[in-house]
């Protein structure tokens, strides 16, 4: 590390300005059309930068040209199934080029993550791991199909692990009539061919009726190029499974918590019907259920989410599947109303859930359940507990209410408008440059090796939720950055939505490296 550069801690500290501004004041004063020219002459000093052709398709983007469906279509998935230890992770982890999924031994391993980023040859995919089956040595191969249905489900193709030493098995033969029903796109993976002589035992798996067998062995990646180029071939642009619907109806909520936290005694206040089945016993709940509810006068789209236990990997069998269905459904969603139970202590399982919402780029309302029953004693620690874990989202609108009653469920409505409504806002470029001029020239950023970073523009790649990016002759700290954050938000509302401001560090022309 050079002498001049702060350690890595210093430079990731809160930023904290020194005295007042009048941004806000200075910014009412000026005109939309003064802000624009500015922009514009900002725009124009950028010609002196080095820059690719995606920084300018970015900077070319004009409003009419933003497409807020296509930036809300997911990548198609591809769904790995197959009966337990026949080296699905293995798999996994050649497709991806990295270890991500746990391998081991002992059949039925579950794993923390269930899906995962994935290209080949420049197309980006989402691939599902469907590691979480039930051990149950009767009817085995029934559990694993019931429970690889549904990652079928909400894929766009699937990839048919076989173990070619062992052939087809009465549990594959079950995951095979399950998936002539759901009539998607099939490939058979023959794996563990890791020689000539093998290859011969997977050609009899031609007789399974979807096409010619790719045999593979993924310890060693043998014929995984080839299997990746026929998956290519099949997998549509987009996934018609997850992602958004996009039929310009209601608006659609997911009620996400951890189990019995209350969220199916909410949906059923709300909808005014014992729509969904509640029970003491923890993650009762199963599959998310669609219910159109009409509130505030309008229609909105609930889907009551399967409760999330503690720790994916610690899951077995539906309870996997829950939660895998409950990430299906935050990325199906607009807004996430993340239920939390005042009468017990914020768990790490909160703030996880949490951290899953905000990843997951939604609008986002708090929930307070059983507000109602709140002691004054308890109320005191509470504050304490949301002050402490919860100030990462300070920015989310808090509702208090009673899922069994009802009690204030008449809150939610301008909570959720308010935050959907900071989910969709576009700020003007001229505003957003104009923001930025003002706040940095009343808060420069610290200097650095006797350099100070500067930005020399700014604008808003996209919304739902609102990216920024901001172009730079350097590295903003961390810290520096989360206070534009901050101020963003105060200047311009943004309550309910993560905020995402990412740089394009660029050197003037001809300067050498």
């Amino acid at each position: 590390m050079s002498q001049n550069q702060p350690p890595i801690g210093d430079r990731d500290e809160e930023y904290v300005p020194k005295g007042e501004d009048q941004v806000l004041e200075r910014l009412r004063t000026l005109d939309d059309e003064e802000a624009e020219t500015r922009a514009r002459s900002l725009r124009a000093g950028l010609a002196d930068y080095e820059l690719d052709e995606e920084d300018t398709a970015l900077l070319d983007r004009r409003e009419e040209d933003f497409d807020d469906e296509q930036e809300l279509r997911q990548d198609p998935v591809l769904a790995i199934i197959g009966r337990p230890n026949v080296g699905k992770s293995t798999l996994v982890n050649r497709i991806l080029g990295r270890r991500e999924a746990v391998v081991e031994d002992t059949p039925g391993v579950t794993r923390d993550r269930v899906s995962y980023a994935a290209d080949w040859n420049a197309r980006n995919f989402t691939l599902v791991d469907t590691g979480g089956w039930e051990h149950d040595a009767r009817g085995i191969h029934a559990r694993v199909a019931d429970q690889a249905e549904i990652a079928v489900d909400m894929a766009d193709a699937v990839l048919l692990v076989v173990d070619a030493t062992v052939g087809a098995t009465a549990t594959d033969e079950a995951v095979v009539r399950m998936l002539r029903r759901k009539k998607k796109p099939v490939i058979v993976v023959a794996n563990k061919v890791d020689n000539i002589q093998v290859e011969a035992d997977a050609a009899t798996l031609w007789g399974l009726g979807f096409g010619e067998p790719y045999p593979v062995s993924a310890l060693h990646g043998r014929g995984t190029a080839d299997m990746l180029d026929a998956v290519l071939k099949v997998l549509p642009e987009f996934s018609a499974y997850e992602g958004l619907d996009r039929t310009g109806g209601p608006r659609r909520v997911a009620l996400i918590g951890r189990p019995n936290v209350g969220k199916s005694s909410l949906l059923n206040k709300l909808a005014g019907s014992e729509r969904v089945v509640v029970d003491a016993t923890a993650g009762t709940t199963r599959d998310p259920v669609d219910e159109m509810i009409e509130l505030g006068g309008r229609t909105w789209r609930f889907v009551d989410t399967a409760g999330i236990r503690r720790r994916v990997h610690m899951q077995q069998g539906a309870d996997f599947y829950a939660s895998l269905r409950t990430q299906s459904a935050l990325e199906k969603a607009e807004v996430a109303v993340v239920l939390l139970a005042v009468d017990e202590v914020l768990s790490e399982q909160d703030v996880r859930i949490l951290q899953l919402a905000i990843e997951s780029g939604r609008a986002l309302v708090l929930a307070f359940n059983k507000w109602d029953l709140l002691e004054d004693e308890r109320r005191k620690y509470l504050e304490r507990e949301i002050e402490q874990d919860l100030a990462h989202v300070e920015w989310a609108p808090r509702v208090n209410l009673s899922a069994k009653t009802g009690w204030h469920r008449d809150r939610l409505v301008p909570a959720l408008d308010a935050a959907l409504e900071s989910w969709d806002r576009r700020i003007p470029t001229g505003k957003l440059n104009a923001f930025l001029g003002e706040l940095v020239a009343a808060h420069p950023h610290p200097l650095r090796g006797g350099k100070q970073p500067r930005i020399l523009f700014a604008t808003q790649a996209s919304n739902r939720p609102p990216r920024f990016v901001l172009f730079t002759t350097g590295f903003l700290d961390p810290g520096y950055r989360r206070f534009i954050i901050r101020r963003l938000r105060e200047t311009f509302g943004f309550e309910g939505t993560p905020i995402e401001v990412s740089m394009r560090v660029r050197e003037k022309r001809g300067k050498k490296r």
